[in-house]
């Protein structure tokens, strides 16, 4: 069997990065996490992605 477990993908998540917070910052990522029912680590790769969707459109 397998050594690896958990779903099969095709954008693997290899990497970590710790970040520090502020008590607001994660006041805010707990209640965006919360609402819309995403973890907290999908909610930070959105706001990637939509920072880096702006930037890009601006060049």
């Amino acid at each position: 069997m397998s050594p690896r477990t958990g779903r099969p993908t095709t954008d693997p998540k290899t990497k970590q990065m710790p970040i520090r917070f502020s008590k607001s910052d994660i006041m805010k990522l707990e209640y965006c996490s919360e609402k819309t029912g995403k973890s907290q680590a999908e909610i930070v790769r959105i706001g990637v992605d939509k920072v880096y969707r702006e930037l890009k459109e601006k060049e």
